[in-house]
């Protein structure tokens, strides 16, 4: 699962931050779990959260003494991946062939 289209525009470290997120929209992720998987240091990472909250794409929480974070509500795409068509499948819906 990936953010959706409107939000890919964005800088890629938050890009990589919204995806990361996306697959574990309900449980969300720590900052340790975050840093796993993507690939940057923990500055730009920081910096990737911050702007994203300022944005309102992320929900920070503390919960038992940690820090979670999850994507707020229509910032990543369907949950049903059958949903998720690609682009060269919506276009063969539409040619007739």
């Amino acid at each position: 699962m990936r953010a959706k289209p409107e939000f890919r525009d964005r800088d890629e470290t938050e890009v990589a931050v919204l995806d990361a997120l996306a697959d574990r929209r309900e449980e969300g992720m720590t900052v340790f779990e975050l840093r796993s998987r993507v690939d940057v240091d923990i500055d730009r990472l920081e910096a990737a959260l911050a702007d994203l909250k300022e944005d309102g794409l992320i929900e920070v929480t503390n919960d038992d003494e940690r820090t979670v974070i999850v994507p707020e509500e229509g910032v990543v795409g369907p949950v049903d991946p059958d949903d998720d068509e690609s682009f060269i499948d919506q276009i063969r819906e539409r040619l007739p062939f």
